[in-house]
């Protein structure tokens, strides 16, 4: 996920919740635990995604653990890259899949002490798959969330069989012209291309790059799209609003608020492919507090941590019980809450530094096509 933004869902957490053993993580341990006498440090230093946890996920671990944490918000996997090359020390980051690949590849992460992770079997087995990936064993990251990409469209303007007819082409129909938004982000854009093309989103091939480059440039030369990040949320939840579209690339777990914010709102994930993803808890290897760290992991792991967390920002737990409760509870028939599994033609991003500079190179020429 290149860049997020997540609106808080109004949801009030159930209180009929039964408190069961923290090694169940069907719930959160209630036991305080003085984090300086239990690990010699008190302090947590968390990097992650802006507007990317629970309301009350902090402020309950800092009262459970008798400790602070001190949390800042990145944009991107790689403005978070860099601060870390740059020396800053923290305990936890929440990078995507391809970055933890990179991040472990190049050394940067401690293993994680799974002495201390005990509800590691909470875990949704779908997105243990997704990241055992690049982690087999797990012995770097702990999944936090998942989702996919797709299109968001208003089924009072875009009939929802052309949708599925189509997939992803119908980002270039001519009809819609001035009336899709995409998202500015040349990994996300160029996936959108080669899966409409029949290729790997993964592709290292000079040929299949070069057309998925042609058939991006096509989509703006004929449909102008509107370049977006943020705020496609609102504007595809009011069809008033003055930048309103009909049709947007969007990730799934937003997709979910939309949705649940305006009824004529659908969400699809093109047959021909798209890409699946996953958000993970690490501990780099510079961490200062790596105890309380693997504690924190574990606190997140938690039924009332995970719910919370959900609830909030929209997109689906890696903790099963609260998927399955949230998408038959708040969420119940809003199916992107929980994208598709097990399709033969999605993908999670590999780690290439080659492509990705490839990418880079085309990306800005795309926007500027004539």
């Amino acid at each position: 996920m290149e860049i997020k933004k997540i609106l808080k869902i109004t949801a009030a957490l159930s209180t009929a919740i039964t408190l069961t053993s923290c090694g169940s993580g069907t719930a959160e341990d209630t036991e305080t635990v003085d984090a300086k006498e239990a690990y010699g440090c008190n302090v947590l230093n968390v990097y992650n995604w802006g507007e990317y946890i629970g309301e009350e996920v902090i402020s309950n671990f800092e009262s459970q653990y008798n400790a602070k944490v001190n949390y800042d918000m990145f944009d991107s996997n790689e403005s978070m890259y860099t601060k870390l090359l740059g020396g800053n020390s923290y305990d936890v980051l929440v990078p995507s899949d391809y970055m933890i690949e990179r991040l472990i590849k190049e050394g940067l992460l401690q293993e994680l002490d799974k002495d201390a992770i005990t509800n590691i079997d909470a875990l949704d087995p779908v997105v243990v798959e997704m990241q055992k990936v690049y982690d087999p064993d797990l012995s770097y990251s702990i999944p936090y969330f998942r989702g996919s990409v797709g299109i968001v469209y208003n089924t009072e303007h875009v009939d929802p069989a052309e949708v599925e007819e189509k997939g992803w082409e119908i980002l270039r129909d001519p009809k819609y012209k001035g009336r899709v938004f995409m998202y500015d982000s040349q990994r996300d854009s160029f996936m959108i291309a080669f899966k409409a093309l029949g290729y790997s989103m993964n592709t290292e091939n000079e040929q299949e790059i070069e057309e998925a480059f042609e058939w991006l440039k096509e989509l703006h030369n004929t449909v102008d799209p509107a370049y977006v990040t943020d705020e496609v949320i609102d504007a595809m939840i009011y069809p008033d609003a003055v930048n309103y579209k009909d049709l947007a690339v969007v990730y799934s777990g937003d997709a979910a608020y939309i949705m649940s914010e305006n009824e004529n709102m659908a969400y699809y994930e093109p047959q021909q492919g798209t890409n699946i993803w996953s958000d993970g808890m690490v501990i780099p290897k510079n961490a200062s507090c790596p105890g309380l760290a693997n504690a924190f992991i574990n606190y997140i792991l938690t039924y009332d941590a995970s719910y919370d967390n959900s609830i909030t920002v929209g997109y689906t737990s890696s903790n099963k019980q609260v998927k399955d409760d949230i998408a038959s509870g708040d969420y119940e028939g809003i199916s992107a809450y929980v994208p598709r599994d097990g399709y033969e033609k999605d993908e999670v991003f590999r780690f290439n530094e080659v492509l990705v500079q490839k990418l880079s190179e085309r990306w800005t020429k795309v926007k500027i096509a004539e």
